[in-house]
């Protein structure tokens, strides 16, 4: 792709805009910054852009800056078919994402991972598993540092000023993905599929379609791996042209499979490389939760095609306790552990959060509805949860969904919330804040309230 003189716009000012934005203007191209925000809303972005090469059109006549863009690169939380899109489109412009302009400049291999659960956590134990194994590696994507910085140093090792990558680890969502070309990941997965972004796509096969874009520019030379206990994802398997793998929580599920890697009892094993190879017992680990066993055995797989040493697999896995706002332990308070899962945004994420804890729980859910069934959340609600205590904009639509479960409790803020768990909560029992909401009706994101639950948590009296 050359963009050199052309008139290329970013829309979408937030972490991957900006570095979309760097990178465009490295590469010589003409770059104009558009956002709806207005100027006061943006000043600690902006401060980040060469505003004397860049230009800046926001607030509420940014779209302005699409009508004579050669080239329009949009942030994922851009929709794909807003009217200014659609007319830039109609008049021969073309409209990609940050991912794949990135993946244009970026010069070591891309290892992808995609799924509604569990991205973050894989693509950093790969990250690490790099890192213990004396291997350089950008860790980015969807998690963190945004592609487009991955190309920057791309064109830093050019002009000899850094030292190559050998491998760059992406998360990515499906918000990327829908704006994909040519994106091209030397090993692919889609970790999972569970009802996810519901006010975005007009299916769950329309969200499906989406991840599987992370399989459709792969060929013979590359892999794909598939979780083969998710029939959704399991039924993608047709739509590669790379090399087939799996992973699977049973030998018997990975029956057939050339390139598996399975729990065995205790043990996550493979035949990845060709022979039966033990990785790691599962209860030498300090990840919690069969999910977290999932995400495992795909970063393990990614690994080990990655030249990454068993021993240094192990050391990882028996030292990682997790990311944060991701079943995160916070504190243990006069008996009763405090745990942050923040990230866990839909239904699917709270019901292995549940699965994951053993001792009576008291749930401290809600926020923004993003389209998800709570009522799916019953059963184990009502099997492992001593106290519901609901917050934000769903918590009406969550007690509803409950049916005649009468141990739920409203709370005005997370504040008390925590306090009436902390009044509550016996020896032996657990706090979680898993909410199955978004965040955005009561905090800036799930990371801002992950971090006020610790707070509150950590202020409360010993």
């Amino acid at each position: 792709m050359n963009v050199k003189d052309q008139h290329v716009t970013v829309v979408g000012l937030a972490r991957s805009g900006v570095a979309a934005a760097r990178l465009l203007d490295q590469l010589g191209a003409k770059v104009t910054v558009a956002d709806r925000k207005e100027p006061q809303e943006l000043d600690a972005v902006l401060s980040q852009l060469d505003q004397g090469k860049i230009a800046v059109n926001v607030g509420a006549q940014y779209e302005s800056a699409l009508d004579l863009a050669d080239l329009v690169v949009i942030s994922p939380g851009v929709p794909t078919q807003l009217e200014a899109l659609k007319r830039v489109r109609a008049r021969g412009g073309r409209v990609i994402g940050e991912l794949e302009l990135a993946s244009r400049f970026v010069t070591a291999p891309i290892v992808a991972v995609t799924g509604t659960n569990g991205k973050s956590t894989t693509v950093t134990l790969i990250g690490k598993f790099l890192q213990e194994s004396g291997k350089r590696a950008f860790v980015g994507g969807n998690l963190g540092i945004a592609a487009s910085e991955a190309a920057l140093h791309g064109l830093a090792i050019q002009s000899g000023t850094a030292a190559p990558y050998e491998y760059v680890v992406l998360e990515v969502s499906s918000f990327q993905l829908e704006t994909t070309e040519q994106f091209h990941p030397w090993i692919a997965t889609v970790l999972n599929v569970t009802l996810d972004h519901m006010d975005r796509y007009a299916s769950v096969d329309d969200y499906v379609a989406a991840k599987a874009n992370i399989f459709a520019n792969q060929t013979a030379g590359d892999y794909s791996l598939f979780n083969l206990d998710d029939a959704r994802v399991a039924g993608l398997r047709g739509r590669t042209k790379a090399s087939v793998l799996g992973f699977s929580r049973s030998v018997a599920s990975a029956a057939g499979v050339v390139g598996a890697t399975v729990l065995d009892g205790d043990w996550i094993v493979t035949t990845v490389r060709g022979t039966r190879e033990e990785i790691c017992r599962r209860s030498d680990m300090r990840l919690i939760g069969l999910h977290n066993v999932e995400n495992v055995m795909a970063a393990v797989t990614y690994g080990l095609l990655c030249g990454c040493t068993i021993e240094a697999i192990r050391t990882v896995l028996r030292s990682f306790p997790g990311l944060e706002h991701a079943l995160e332990v916070v504190r243990e308070r006069r008996g009763v552990r405090f745990v942050n899962d923040s990230k866990g945004t839909n239904v699917d994420a709270v019901l292995k959060a549940l699965e994951g804890i053993e001792q009576p729980i008291w749930l401290i859910a809600g926020g923004r509805d993003k389209g998800g069934d709570f009522s799916r959340l019953e059963g184990a609600i009502r099997a492992g949860v001593k106290g519901l205590i609901l917050i934000g904009e769903a918590a009406g639509r969550i007690q509803a969904a409950m049916g005649d479960f009468d141990r739920c409790r409203p709370a005005a803020t997370l504040r008390d919330a925590v306090e009436l768990a902390a009044r509550e909560a016996q020896p032996g029992e657990v706090v979680l804040l898993s909410p199955a909401c978004a965040s955005f009706d009561m905090f800036a994101d799930y990371q801002d309230r992950g971090r006020q639950f610790k707070a509150l948590v950590q202020a409360l009296p010993a």
